[in-house]
């Protein structure tokens, strides 16, 4: 394919891929044969990278980020056929069978994400079989219709189309949430139509302007989206010719080797002993102390010396953090101890909001009593908050730990504010003057400029169009959804506004601080007593921002891969709709054929479908759009001072930002990234301390000591190997609920349980009697 205007439609032309001429050829970073090393002098420090002996590269052609350029290729054939029939078909299947898989598994107990690497994997085999047995005939020869079924080998960018739809499939759908919460906890009328519209919108809607910010987050080198490089080196890993070097192995064998010990390994967690995903050993020592297990619980207290050694313990909610830079893993770090070792026993210990009567760590909501909140005698018949009910009933009562991760989240998101004005304004400012194209770029996008871009009207006819059926939707449907019009349009408006700032952050350290807490704060105070309604304008607000950064993160791996960004454009369109009407048909069936799904108080003790990450969806709901945050968080609540985080967020950067000023040799200041220090809790819950822990000192092994120490090595394996466990543990947990857990096949013994801490979720207060606890007198 000459560039992509050539191609049909559907269906690529045939065309050859071999090289144009010498200075094309790839050249692979891990290739140690002609290899040398030059030094490339950057704005601050030197970097060695690896490049050909007799190359005239200079350091416009390598990224001015160190692992970029240590990963990612700096050449392209523009030549190779992408839009190919095996590409489409094996597109749609992957997105098919992950979005099945991905809502399926996310009802569950221990909920599993199988990633888009499981189907990147899956697909090779396939992609290489069709191209040796479809037919090579060329269909319509001589008209400008012609076109072929096999234009030739399995090549790189059509596994990277393939792997965009695998992406939209292993994406969870925030929006299903809205289905669980009304028609499993409120038990109210959802038509399957309305919910239908209400996904699609929310999943597209952000495509719009994540299409106008393209030149803000996908095109400066900067913005580096540490995330993409695992799979970028899976790609070179499976397609790259390397030979093997003395003693060691080639990439590929090492991904092999990986992916079969994780597969392997997995069995221990998975069925044979789950315990290993907590090893809360405290508890073990101090059976009968609740103090002990309160400090020592990894799953239900602060996770003190506790260790998963699971992979999914590990990746499960912050990723992996072998993809992860250290500076901010160090930040996440710091964050996590601040919050759970300083501020949270802090706070229980010296009794603040009555702590003792409840948890310690906890998501769910209580009386005064300690007793667990029963919402449907507060609820009246027209799906409202009944107010004499709730007065009579009594107030909410939140765990301190839970308070407290709602004014970290307020933290953050000032701090997100703050800390991209003072330290990307200028860069924001000049991009939107138009001066990106006097900017110095680097090579990536200038390789990328050969191809058609994607035309900025595509996207604003996207956003317009959605915009107006969303408005329709819950205009026509307001007895089911709440909303009105003006909510819609002020939940873009704040989608709109955070999309670059909140990029930025994630484009840089992998960690995206949350919109859900702002947009639930404000819809709560303006239009309070309308659950449905808030929950509807926090999946607008929030997702469609998060939806953005989904398209801008596949837009930069196409740009590292050099795939034409309309075919890029058309993957991500086609798998968005596809994931959408599956993630949402499965979802339907699960509600509708498994009895009190979600319903712990109705389920059986060994039942897994409990629905974690639904349940705190309904508990936000409950407490930002029935009760309202006035009467919790404001001048009617009892955590009226948790608002005073939204100011110290907007502080915390300006004071590293003044001391970045006053020392500015001091690079490890500028390193101090305060959205992410601060957000660090910001998945907690349903994530517990000992997710945390893992993932810390995961990341610090890798992403410090043997990135410093061991560089080679990392150089040539650290993302191959992230790859490699991801794929293994999902391979093997299909395969576990395939052969036992439908079958309802398990294990009895001590190993079975998963943190041993059954007194970490009593409250201490004197006098306070809960199932299971002692009584403080």
């Amino acid at each position: 394919m000459e560039n992509e205007s050539t191609q049909t439609p559907l269906l690529a032309e045939a065309s050859s891929s071999s090289r144009k001429d010498e200075e094309e050829e790839q050249i692979s970073p891990w290739t140690e044969e002609g290899e040398g090393l030059k030094a490339i002098e950057n704005e601050e420090e030197q970097r060695l990278l690896p490049v050909k002996e007799d190359s005239a590269e200079d350091e416009d052609d390598q990224s001015p980020i160190e692992e970029v350029a240590l990963t990612v290729p700096t050449t392209d054939d523009p030549t190779l056929p992408v839009m190919t029939f095996r590409m489409w078909v094996l597109g749609i299947l992957a997105c098919v069978v992950l979005s099945f898989l991905n809502q399926f598994f996310w009802y569950r107990t221990e909920p599993l994400t199988i990633t888009a690497i499981s189907a990147q994997i899956a697909v090779l085999p396939l992609g290489q079989f069709m191209a040796a047995t479809i037919t090579t005939k060329k269909f319509f020869a001589g008209t400008r219709w012609e076109f072929t079924l096999n234009p030739g080998p399995f090549n790189m960018k059509e596994h990277v189309l393939i792997t965009i739809f695998a992406n939209a499939g292993a994406g969870s759908v925030y929006a299903i949430h809205i289905v669980s919460a009304v028609k499993v906890f409120y038990k109210k009328k959802l038509d399957f139509f309305v919910a239908l519209l209400v996904v699609m919108t929310t999943q597209i809607l952000g495509f719009g302007w994540a299409g106008i910010f393209r030149k803000y987050l996908v095109e400066p080198a900067a913005m580096w989206w540490p995330a993409n490089l695992v799979q970028v080196s899976l790609f070179r890993a499976l397609h790259e010719k390397e030979e093997r070097p003395k003693g060691g192995l080639t990439r590929n064998q090492f991904f092999l080797i990986a992916l079969t010990c994780s597969f392997a390994y997995y069995v221990l967690p998975g069925y044979l002993f789950p315990m290993v995903t907590s090893l809360s050993w405290i508890c073990w020592i101090f059976p009968k102390s609740v103090l002990a297990q309160q400090l020592g619980s990894g799953l239900y207290g602060l996770g003190i010396g506790c260790l998963g050694i699971d992979w999914s313990t590990i990746s499960s909610y912050l990723g992996s953090p072998l993809a992860t830079p250290w500076f901010a893993v160090a930040n996440v770090g710091v964050g996590f101890v601040l919050v759970m070792y300083v501020i949270t026993p802090l706070a229980y210990w010296l009794n603040l909001y009555d702590a003792k009567t409840f948890p310690i760590f906890s998501e769910d909501l209580f009386t005064s009593s300690g007793q667990d909140y029963n919402i449907s005698l507060i609820v009246n018949s027209d799906f409202e908050l009944d107010l004499k009910a709730y007065e009579k009933y009594g107030t909410i009562h939140l765990s301190t730990f839970f308070a407290i991760t709602y004014g970290v989240g307020f933290a953050a998101l000032t701090a997100t504010v703050v800390h991209v004005g003072l330290f990307h304004g200028k860069e924001i400012w000049q991009l939107s003057l138009s001066a990106f194209r006097d900017r110095k770029i680097d090579v990536h996008t200038r390789l990328m400029r050969k191809y058609k871009q994607v035309p900025e009207l595509w996207f604003q006819v996207i956003l317009v169009a959605n915009v107006a059926l969303t408005i329709f939707t819950c205009e026509y449907y307001i007895e089911q959804l709440q909303l009105p019009w003006w909510g819609v349009l002020l939940a873009c408006v704040i989608a709109i506004f955070f999309t670059v700032p909140i990029g930025i952050i994630t484009a840089t350290t992998n960690q995206t601080p949350g919109l859900n807490v702002i947009t639930e704060y404000i819809i709560g105070y303006i239009y309070p007593g309308r659950p449905v309604a808030n929950i509807c304008f926090k999946v607008y607000g929030y997702i469609s921002m998060s939806q953005a950064l989904t398209f801008l993160q596949d837009f930069k791996l196409g740009h590292y891969m050099k795939v034409p960004p309309r075919a890029m454009f058309h993957a991500q369109m086609v798998g968005t709709v596809i994931a959408g009407f599956v993630y949402l048909g499965t979802a339907w069936w699960l509600i509708h054929s498994i009895p009190n799904i979600c319903d712990t108080a109705l389920l059986s003790a060994d039942s897994p479908w409990t629905c974690p990450a639904d349940r705190v969806f309904y508990d936000a709901s409950v407490i930002w759009g029935l009760i309202g945050p006035r009467r919790i968080f404001g001048n009617l609540g009892e955590y009226e001072a948790i608002n005073w985080f939204f100011l110290l967020g907007a502080i915390a950067p300006a004071i590293v930002w003044l001391f970045h000023k006053a020392y500015p040799d001091k690079e490890w200041i500028r390193l101090i990234n305060m959205p992410v220090l601060i957000g660090a809790t910001g998945m907690m819950p349903p994530a517990t301390a000992v997710n945390y822990t893992s993932w810390v000192l995961m990341g610090f092994i890798f992403s410090f000591v043997i990135y410093r120490y061991k560089k080679d090595w990392w150089q040539r394996h650290n993302y191959v190997l992230s790859g490699g466990l991801d794929a293994g543990l999902a391979f093997m947990a299909v395969l576990l609920y395939l052969c036992l857990g439908l079958e309802n096949i398990s294990l009895d013994w001590w190993g079975e349980n998963l943190d041993g801490c059954s007194l970490a979720s009593c409250p201490t207060a004197k006098g306070i009697i809960v199932e299971g606890c002692p009584v403080f007198s």
